[in-house]
């Protein structure tokens, strides 16, 4: 850093430069833009990331994120559906769509081909288990991304809940192999979403 720098501007250009799709040059803007508005922007934002780090969680049944002043909307609401995704961002992208009206289940990324699906590499899968065990859901739908960990994921939670009697599909055309939900357009997710299929165990 140059000699005429501030270790405190420093330290935030370095820490929002971490952020998707922001670099050095970005960051620093944004920081400039914050020092510029003190009272309009770096007060208010200083109060709601005070707030966000107290309050908010994930959800330990759908791993949806929380107020610790609420309930989850997957115990406030009733559907015949979950939605199952990798993360928070495909579930965004899928709701922008409109497409999907039900519950969601956030299992926190995917397991590995090669890995041991006992341990569940800390994803919810168990808790997704559960839930349809103890509730009324008729259709569990796959969103997983069509890479060879998202397939495996997949594959995997078929298997687990093919004693159940709850109808299990897949998103289908639409999905390009090694695509990422959180990268789809509207177009593509909602072909996907119509076309989708049973997935057959082997």
């Amino acid at each position: 850093m140059a000699d005429n720098s501030v270790k405190e501007i420093d330290d935030l250009v370095k820490i929002i430069s971490r952020l998707p799709g922001l670099g050095p040059k970005s960051a620093k803007r944004i920081v400039l833009k914050l020092i510029n508005n003190r009272e309009e922007l770096i007060k208010p934002l200083t109060n709601t990331l005070a707030q966000v780090y107290k309050k908010v969680v994930r959800c330990n049944i759908c791993g949806n994120l929380k107020s610790l002043d609420s309930d989850c909307t997957c115990t406030s609401k009733t559907y015949d559906q979950i939605c199952v995704v990798e993360n928070i961002a495909d579930m965004w992208v899928i709701q922008n769509t409109g497409i999907y009206k039900g519950h969601y289940h956030i299992l926190g990324g995917t397991l590995s081909s090669f890995e041991n699906k006992k341990k569940g590499n800390g994803l919810l899968i168990e808790s997704l288990i559960n839930r349809v065990k103890k509730s009324s859901v008729k259709e569990v739908i796959l969103a997983t991304s069509a890479s060879i960990e998202g397939e495996t994921t997949s594959h995997y939670i078929s298997d687990s809940l093919k004693d159940s009697k709850v109808k299990i599909t897949r998103l289908a055309k639409g999905v390009p192999v090694g695509g990422e939900i959180e990268f789809l357009d509207d177009g593509t997710l909602f072909s996907a979403f119509k076309n989708r299929a049973p997935l057959a165990n082997d």
